[in-house]
């Protein structure tokens, strides 16, 4: 099992950040609740309260439409070419890249996210994310139409309007950015309503953006809890597009809302129950480095550059390879080296360069995963490393393996999002395809083989938005990203989550006497 850095949180408390912004942010102003309500966000390392957040509720989510309505309605925004709006988000992202240390504590604070990853990974590509849309917001063009009859006609490609954006706890900083830089390279103004685990981050990117120059009311973030703000947002009438990162159940709480009010379009990036498909003819070393990482070792870089698996994150993934496939004549080969190599995944504050792993988000998700892990036990899977919390303040728990699961198992079903892996034998590629599939999920997959006719056979015959052969988390700005079946709809990334936010307008004018008919 991974062990645990024994060095106080107290030895890396002069990179702990003094929390600048606590209010919502509303018509480009800091603004307390109307209600005067607060909430406490909660350091997953100890325990311990950081700062109390303004509640922001359904008044509160009004005036941020209004605002953001009006700028839209009325204000510079989306009359802007989209190289002007390219100009303003190239300085937002490099104001983001000023302060990525500052960033990568707020969220190490806040979600537990390892500090060094957060400086080398997550803040980055953040800014990088930001950068590649504001060079997209001038390549935005509709089309000339030959028509059948003696019109002349063409499409527009217009910003849908308003657009409430709900951001899940797990990535606070990347998914922030890849919900709003494309929908303001498009024209849009935002609600944005963080994750209540971890509000502080979103606070300090609307802080950026005004520092950038975008006008006020184009970007505002409310905080509070989903049940009020969130729900608010969903069903709000003066909101023309939601998109929604999170749990399948709120995704069709969030659906049957919009429906209900004015029939807003929905886009959702839901759960995950990824499967790992290792073949005998992979090399088994590699094989157990990339079910622990994620995507193939690369001795050149420390591990974390390249490292995305079951554990980073704290197993808070949506793709994480949780279900792993291993074909049986590897089996038993491979179940030894994944024992030896997680002893190697040390479990500490996010702050230490040692550590692999940080805490769980909330006491309420630790919780969740160690009860999961108890239901592996009453199963009958076999534990092969870790499955118990840490004896030390903190939501931490030992990285957790488990052998000779079987697919009805609620820990080969259910998305515990959580450092829990489950580990599956199978014989034939038709009986790998099959058990890939046996799942409600479809957002992710990987494939290891040698086998190009494999590797082709399987990625075209399993159902999920992104298939990853001898790698994993191979995420770019420039390429898709989303589900199938209970993942979810739409796509993040690309030039896909760019027309998320655009509507299409057709416009024809009739041609008299021409001869090119």
């Amino acid at each position: 099992m991974g062990s645990y850095n024994d060095e106080s949180s107290s030895d890396y408390v002069s990179k702990i950040p003094t929390i600048k912004f606590t209010k919502l942010f509303i018509n480009g102003e800091f603004v307390d609740a109307i209600s005067g309500r607060t909430f406490e966000t909660i350091d997953p390392r100890t325990g311990e309260v950081i700062a109390k957040i303004a509640e922001g509720d359904k008044e509160d989510v009004d005036l941020a439409v209004r605002a953001a309505r009006h700028a839209f309605d009325n204000g510079p925004w989306p009359r802007m070419s989209g190289y002007e709006r390219g100009r303003i988000l190239s300085k937002f992202a490099d104001l983001i890249e000023q302060h990525i240390e500052e960033l990568a504590a707020i969220d190490a604070v806040d979600a537990g996210k390892l500090f060094e990853w957060g400086k080398a990974v997550d803040i980055p590509s953040t800014a990088k994310t930001v950068h590649y849309y504001a060079g997209a917001a001038d390549k935005i063009h509709g089309q000339v139409l030959k028509m059948s009859k003696a019109f002349h006609a063409y499409t527009l490609l217009e910003p849908v309007g308003v657009v409430g954006h709900i951001v899940p706890w797990n990535f606070p900083s990347n998914l922030f950015a890849m919900k709003v830089a494309p929908s303001l390279a498009a024209g849009c103004t935002i609600v944005v309503k963080p994750a209540e685990q971890t509000p502080l981050s979103a606070l300090f990117y609307a802080h950026l953006a005004k520092q950038a120059g975008i006008p006020d009311g184009v970007i505002n973030v409310v905080t509070g809890f989903g049940p009020t703000a969130g729900a608010a947002i969903a069903s709000h009438m003066d909101i023309d597009k939601v998109s929604f990162t999170g749990s399948t159940e709120v995704g069709r709480k969030i659906m049957q809302a919009a429906a209900l009010s004015n029939l807003k379009p929905v886009s959702l990036e839901l759960g995950g129950k990824s499967p790992l498909l290792i073949f005998d003819d992979a090399d088994v070393d590699q094989a157990a480095d990339q079910a622990l990482l994620g995507v193939m070792y690369n001795k050149a870089k420390p591990p974390f550059l390249d490292a995305y698996y079951i554990f980073t994150n704290q197993g808070e993934i949506c793709v994480a390879s949780s279900r792993v496939f291993v074909q049986e004549g590897i089996y038993d080969e491979l179940v030894k080296k994944l024992a030896e190599k997680a002893k190697d995944w040390v479990v500490g504050d996010p702050f230490d360069p040692k550590s692999r792993i940080g805490p769980q988000v909330e006491k309420r998700q630790y919780d969740k995963i160690l009860s999961y892990i108890e239901h592996g036990k009453r199963e009958g899977a076999t534990l092969l490393t870790g499955g118990k919390p840490l004896e030390t303040k903190g939501y931490y728990i030992q990285p957790t393996i488990f052998t000779d699961v079987k697919e009805d198992m609620l820990i080969a079903k259910d998305e515990i999002f959580g450092p829990v892996m489950s580990l599956m034998k199978f014989k034939t590629i038709e009986e790998g395809i099959k058990c890939a599939n046996n799942t409600q999920y479809g957002l992710a997959a990987g494939i290891i083989t040698k086998n190009l006719d494999v590797a082709n056979t399987v990625s075209r015959s399993i159902r999920a938005g992104t298939i990853w052969i001898n790698c994993y988390f191979a995420f770019d700005d420039d390429c898709p990203y989303g589900g199938y079946k209970m993942s979810g709809f739409g796509r993040d990334l690309g030039m896909d989550a760019i027309h998320k936010y655009l509507q299409v307008k057709s416009v024809a004018t009739p041609l008299h006497n021409s001869p090119w008919l």
